[in-house]
């Protein structure tokens, strides 16, 4: 009887045991860590002279109630916010237009206005914090509250660092809160690139995300083949609107998933790096920071389960792992209790101190790229690369990655992927413990975290004083302003700033641009 071929979650048939002669002939044996093609990390010594950013993704209910959150975890030891949004200010809608009724801030905070930006970071000094922002379709107005309260805190926008995800082709192939058509959404995004370049240098303008690709059911070497090819759009982009790849090329970032396979997952990091490096080289790179691929993790949430949710806990650590072993630059751990609710207090300090204690007590750390020369990982790094250059390579066929969303190829392959990946567990051949194997009787109910639709009360009331307290004329005229700009093809990003200095709304904003670029349907 022929022994039955077990195969990691993308497919890629493992050997039951692996040989020197199965590592990639064409690989430099000698290669250094922090040197080009970056497979074994981006900086020479990684963890040993910087601690990977331990972020928490943060955010509900009202500004004021997250800001108390983002104290606790500073006081807990993180080392980055990391900010999550509702629904409607993601879509930009206001807290009180009727499209926002039942999601004010459910999923993320509801920030309408610079008021609610400054309650956010309420004692907070943002020169001294580096804060990443989950939000891509309005992007660039949260980026504008940002820097408008950076300015107000007096701060020096030199030094001001972050990042906002600020990706919106992963959300027309896998998440879905764009708002503007495809071509305008790209010159956004450039805007976004040639302000930042000259007035605010250390932020990181676009984190290229697979993240939302991995979420909704793709495979580990569909997540690196189309986050690669979304970064090749953005780049040429970026290019033709005359910006120095090698000056935009280091404030790009990524964002990745992290899940349960082990070694495949240490295997993409590794891969994606050496991919991303080859990518921009051939795009005209010359300084090798701008080829280098950095990038933040965050634990899988689709891989949390309902059903015995403190086993969890057991795969948020195998996935910090990976993301470490695969030398990522910064990680937020999801709460084990986030497949029922967003996470309360206990939740998100035990997810900290799983990083806390794979970083100070499992000496993973302690060498760099510590999985090199495994044959099995080595092996496994060289299949991911070439599968996933090879969907690349059918994705530039098409004309790239807006053409390939346009035509619904990345959509169709992730729900390919999701599909068979259910089918696994449905007929048994993919154990998720707890759920289809390992099943208990009854469970112990867990408290979970709720946000009350009241809310949206206190929302409305906020932005009917803001509105009474501020010159309409002023507003009528920063509008229009941004009107022409926007219909002229100018950078939109200085009068943005100048529309939530003068108290107009993300709705507003968002609003005004969408009379000028349409919605996408």
């Amino acid at each position: 009887m022929a022994e039955k071929k077990i195969r990691t979650d993308s497919g890629i048939e493992i050997k039951p045991v692996y040989y020197p002669e199965d590592l990639p002939s064409n690989r430099d044996r000698s290669e250094q860590p922090g040197e080009f093609p970056f497979t074994r990390g981006v900086q020479p010594d990684m963890y040993r002279g910087k601690q990977w950013t331990m972020r928490q993704y943060a955010g509900f209910s009202t500004a004021e109630e997250s800001n108390k959150r983002y104290h606790y975890l500073l006081s807990q030891g993180v080392s980055g916010l990391s900010v999550a949004f509702d629904l409607p200010t993601q879509i930009g809608y206001d807290s009180d237009h009727a499209m926002s009724e039942g999601e004010v801030g459910k999923v993320g905070v509801a920030i309408d206005s610079l008021e609610d930006m400054q309650e956010l970071f309420n004692g907070i000094p943002l020169e001294s914090v580096s804060t990443s922002m989950t939000i891509n379709a309005t992007g660039f107005i949260l980026l504008s509250f940002y820097v408008a309260l950076a300015k107000q805190q007096g701060a020096d926008l030199t030094k001001i660092s972050g990042t906002i995800q600020n990706d919106i082709l992963k959300e027309y192939a896998a998440r879905g809160t764009y708002i503007y058509p495809p071509k305008p959404s790209m010159r956004i995004i450039t805007d976004i690139f040639e302000w930042c370049s000259a007035s605010l240098p250390k932020w990181n303008t676009i984190s290229i995300s697979g993240y939302h690709i991995r979420e909704a059911g793709s495979s580990a070497v569909q997540e690196i083949a189309f986050t690669l090819s979304n970064g090749k759009a953005y780049v040429q982009a970026a290019k033709e609107r005359g910006l120095d790849i090698n000056v935009f090329g280091k404030r790009l970032s990524f964002f990745f998933n992290s899940h349960n396979n082990l070694f495949e997952e240490v295997a993409k990091f590794r891969a994606a790096r050496r991919m991303w490096a080859a990518i921009m080289k051939e795009l005209g790179a010359t300084d090798p920071k701008a080829m280098m691929l950095r990038f933040h993790t965050q634990t899988g949430g689709s891989t949390l389960t309902a059903q015995q949710p403190q086993n969890n806990i057991s795969r948020v650590t195998l996935q910090t792992l990976a993301a470490v072993l695969g030398g990522t630059q910064s990680l937020h751990t999801n709460g084990y209790d986030e497949a029922l609710s967003l996470p309360t207090e206990e939740a998100a300090r035990i997810a900290l101190r799983t990083q806390q204690i794979v970083a100070f007590e499992s000496g993973v750390a302690d060498t760099v790229d510590p999985l090199a020369g495994s044959y099995f990982v080595e092996a496994l790094t060289a299949e991911l690369e070439e599968q996933a250059f090879a969907l690349i390579a059918r994705i530039d066929a098409m004309g790239g990655s807006v053409a390939a969303i346009e035509q619904g190829f990345m959509q169709e392959e992730i729900a390919r992927s999701a599909y068979e990946y259910q089918k696994g567990i449905e007929t048994g051949e993919k154990i998720i413990v707890g759920v289809n194997k390992f099943q208990i009787g009854t469970e112990a109910p867990i408290p979970v975290f709720k946000i009350d639709d009241s809310i949206r009360l206190v929302q409305t009331q906020k932005l009917n004083a803001l509105k009474n307290n501020r010159n309409p004329a002023m507003v009528d005229q920063v509008l229009q302003n941004l009107n022409d700009i926007a219909a002229s093809g100018e950078n939109i990003m200085p009068a943005v700033i100048e529309a939530v200095e003068q108290k107009c709304t993300l709705g507003e904003i968002a609003d005004e641009l969408r009379s000028v670029f349409g919605e996408h349907h």
